[in-house]
C-alpha cells in the first residue's frame, strides 16, 4: 500500500548519532528541510566529538542542527532476546552494572582506559529528558518528522530512546512521525511487537546512493564513520507512520516490507 501525498514536504530528520541520518534516511535527507542530530561525545571513544564536528562541518546539507549531547554508552545494555520497554527507552540488564563497575575500577587505578563518568542507566534516563526538552522547540505540527523505528534498526538502545522521545512529542505537538523499514536479526524480537493486524500503509522511496556516499565520505575523511566499511545501501526504503504502540500478539500480522540485514 502507498500514501498519496509528498512525504518529503516539511520533512525533518531526527537521528541519534552522526551518520545515522544517512544510513537510515538516505532517500529523504537531501530534500529534508532540517537534519537534527543528537549526540557528539562518547566516553568510550575519546576524541570522537572533534572528529564528528569536522565531518558535520563538511556535510553536504544546508541545515544540520547538532544537539551535541553526550552518549550514555547504552549499546548492548538491553536484553534483545526479550527486550523490556521502559519510560526512557529500554530497560537494562546486568551488562550496564558490569560496565559501571569496570569504570569505577579504571577511575580508581592509574589506568589509561576510558571510563564512564557515572552510572550508564542514569545517563540514559537523563538523555531521554534532555532529548525531549531540546527537540520540543524545534518541531511543529506541520512537519513530517523521520526518526529511528521503535526497534532501533539493528537494535540500538539510543535509537529506541530517540523514537520514544519523539513519540511523546508527537502526542503533544501533533506532527506526523515516520519510521523506516530497516531491521536486523538482533532487533527482530522487538520489531515483531509492532506488527499490525491490518495491512499497513507505507511509502516506498528510492535511496539516493550517490548522495549517501558523498555524506558518508565526510565521515570517513574525518575518521568517524561508525558503520561497516563494506555497507551497501538498499535500492529503496519504505516509511510508515509510526505505530502508536506495540500490537496484540496475534498469529498473523502485517508490517511494511523490511530492509533486513545481519547486525
Amino acid at each position: 500500500m502507498t500514501l498519496d501525498f509528498d512525504l518529503c514536504t516539511n520533512a525533518v530528520i531526527v537521528a541519534a548519532h552522526p551518520d545515522d541520518e544517512i544510513l537510515w534516511f538516505s532517500s529523504v535527507m537531501r530534500q529534508a528541510e532540517k537534519v537534527i542530530i543528537l549526540y557528539r561525545d562518547f566516553w568510550a571513544d575519546p576524541g570522537i566529538g572533534e572528529r564528528r564536528a569536522e565531518a558535520i562541518s563538511n556535510m553536504p546539507h544546508p541545515d544540520v542542527i547538532w544537539m551535541e549531547m553526550t552518549e550514555a554508552g547504552s549499546f548492548g545494555c538491553a536484553d534483545w532476546s526479550s527486550p523490556t520497554i521502559s519510560a526512557s527507552g529500554l530497560a537494562f540488564t546486568s551488562v550496564a552494572t558490569l560496565r559501571d563497575l569496570k569504570s569505577r575500577v579504571v577511575r580508581a587505578l592509574p589506568l589509561s582506559a576510558p571510563s564512564a563518568p557515572g552510572p550508564i542507566r542514569l545517563a540514559y534516563e537523563a538523555n531521554f529528558e534532555e532529548s525531549v526538552e531540546r527537540l520540543r522547540p524545534l518541531l511543529d505540527r506541520e512537519m513530517n518528522v523521520f526518526t529511528h523505528n521503535p526497534w532501533g534498526e539493528y537494535g540500538h538502545e539510543d535509537h529506541v530512546q530517540c523514537f520514544r522521545a519523539l513519540d511523546l512529542l508527537r502526542k503533544e505537538i501533533g506532527f506526523k512521525l515516520w519510521v523506516s523499514n530497516y531491521c536486523s536479526d538482533r532487533a527482530l524480537p522487538l520489531a515483531q511487537r509492532y506488527f499490525q493486524r491490518q495491512p499497513v500503509s507505507f511509502m516506498r522511496l528510492p535511496t539516493n546512493i550517490p548522495y549517501a556516499r558523498e555524506v558518508a565520505q565526510a565521515y570517513i575523511d574525518a575518521d568517524c564513520w561508525t558503520w561497516d566499511d563494506d555497507w551497501c545501501w538498499f535500492e529503496d526504503e519504505c516509511f510508515m507512520e509510526a505505530p502508536l504502540g506495540p500490537s496484540m500478539h496475534d498469529q498473523q500480522r502485517h508490517l511494511l516490507p523490511l530492509n533486513f540485514f545481519k547486525a
